[in-house]
């Protein structure tokens, strides 16, 4: 029988709010933790984000939280700023119309005004341990009438945060007061903790910790490592998600890529690295409100924050392992929805997705971009039957029997039989056929180097270089400035093989 929230020991009060939130069936996380945390037993919960543990800790506490006792009773200690500020909206939702105040204290923000909102006595404070042991240590935050400690994100938290930091503030508690832990997994800082703070812990596993979300179908393009950013740019124009995340390891090219996209014409807002307080809430505002249909993320920065309406998924480059490209995917296919995974890799890369889905019993499905549309290996359709548009090799696309190979690298152009007239357009970009102002420069590209005569077919690399300059005349070369041109111009051609178009055309300028 499916438990309710009448079955659960949860005050009248409580119960009243979620009614009035839209909140009537709990999860299964719910439903275990919440008679644990009622009886006042230490608990372990392993659960994935977006399960419900958030409800599941803080309708407990808010229980026991007396409102005439204006002493902070309660503290969730959390690894970032972004989750503590959710985590302080869903309280503050669960409380209106009561006493009870929740107070956040996070690292990077002032404590001058952190202080200044203390006075206010919240019983509730949810923090970073760094802040909140500072905070400790200087005396303005005391922990004597705290009965309740929740760490969660726990393994996050341990890995952003020093285990001492954590002990501090366990130790300025009462000695009986109550201690959960919320986490994805369980590394051994957590065990450890949990064997020197915790009296007979109960263990609870929500759901399956490796199941991957049944509507969800996981797709990957190949590419060349340098084509990245123009292929993720390609894959978004294709699938036009309507709100997606995009996971990213290196945040030293994060900024490269939130810039590119941003000019190409794409909403997106990024989380990563020590960026402002305030333009981070307002990334997650929009996010949240669909004024932004992209976010750009770290692991970090993302974990632990709630978008219960993500339809793709976009891996950069592929997770550190089985455990994290399971948390970044599961963002998409919530409550039984559908969603998309896609994600890009390299020909070497290709193992890495071989031991996830034996880890986690998915299957994945190769994809490639040809003319607008995603499609199978060997399958054109539509306008990917015709030639693509573009000159490099498309995204996942093996060379075809029959099909002159395309190289791989940015700019360079299909081969065609020779003396073969393209058609109108063909080979240009979007800018170049409308007749805009690289449209010359896409022409001088496409030009053979010795300026072939109309009509003619150019010429190879190789058949250019064991012939005479064009630019000799016909007496013969001149000596010295004819043969440093052509030198010039050949380092010039090699030196553009494989560069992205923008570098292509300032290189073109400065020539």
């Amino acid at each position: 029988m499916q438990p309710t929230f009448d079955t659960l020991p949860i005050g009248e009060a409580w119960l009243s709010r979620l009614q009035a939130l839209g909140i009537h069936e709990p999860t299964p996380v719910q439903a275990e933790a919440i008679p644990l945390l009622h009886a006042n037993k230490d608990v372990i919960v392993q659960s994935q984000t977006g399960t419900g543990k958030t409800l599941a800790y803080l309708l407990p506490l808010l229980d026991r939280i007396d409102p005439a006792e204006k002493k902070v009773q309660a503290v969730v200690l959390v690894p970032t700023r972004e989750l503590g500020m959710q985590i302080v909206d869903v309280a503050g939702k669960l409380t209106e119309g009561t006493s009870i105040l929740a107070q956040p204290l996070i690292g990077g923000a002032s404590v001058a005004r952190q202080l200044e909102k203390l006075k206010l006595h919240p019983q509730l404070v949810v923090g970073t341990p760094g802040r909140i042991a500072e905070l400790l240590k200087t005396r303005k935050l005391t922990m004597h009438h705290v009965r309740t400690i929740v760490l969660d994100e726990a393994d996050q938290v341990f890995q952003l945060s020093s285990v001492k930091e954590v002990e501090t503030i366990l130790s300025g508690a009462l000695r009986d007061r109550q201690l959960a832990f919320f986490s994805a997994t369980i590394p051994d800082e957590l065990i450890g903790v949990a064997d020197r703070w915790m009296n007979e812990p109960v263990r609870l596993t929500a759901g399956p910790p490796e199941a991957a979300p049944a509507k969800v179908e996981h797709l990957y393009l190949v590419c060349e490592d340098r084509d990245r950013i123009d292929t993720l740019r390609r894959a978004i124009r294709t699938l036009q998600p309507k709100k997606a995340i995009i996971f990213i390891t290196d945040t030293e090219v994060a900024a490269e890529v939130e810039g590119k996209l941003r000019y190409s014409g794409l909403r997106i807002g990024s989380l990563y690295g020590d960026a402002d307080k305030l333009a981070r809430s307002k990334v997650i505002r929009q996010f949240r409100e669909g004024r932004l249909p992209l976010l750009l993320a770290t692991d970090v920065a993302a974990r632990g924050l709630d978008f219960p309406d993500i339809t793709h998924v976009f891996h950069f480059e592929p997770a550190a392992d089985a455990d994290h490209y399971l948390h970044r995917s599961g963002r998409t296919g919530r409550m039984g929805r559908s969603g998309t995974v896609v994600s890009l890799v390299t020909e070497k890369e290709r193992f890495i997705l071989d031991k996830f889905a034996k880890r986690l019993g998915i299957s994945f499905e190769r994809k490639r971009l040809y003319g607008g549309e995603l499609t199978g290996p060997g399958e054109r359709r539509g306008r990917a039957a015709e030639e693509p548009r573009s000159g490099r090799a498309e995204a996942g696309a093996p060379s075809e029997p029959g099909r002159p190979a395309e190289r791989a690298g940015r700019g360079s152009a299909p081969q065609k039989p020779a003396g073969a007239r393209p058609p109108s357009g063909a080979g240009l970009t979007r800018e170049d056929a409308a007749g805009g102002p690289s449209a010359e420069r896409a022409a001088e590209r496409r030009a053979p180097l010795g300026g072939a005569a109309a009509g003619k077919p150019a010429r190879s690399g190789a058949e250019r270089a064991g012939e005479p300059s064009a630019r000799t005349s016909a007496a013969g070369p001149a000596p010295g400035k004819a043969k440093a041109e052509f030198k010039e111009a050949r380092h010039r051609d090699r030196k553009n093989k494989g560069a992205p178009k923008w570098l292509k055309e300032k290189r073109d300028r400065e020539n």
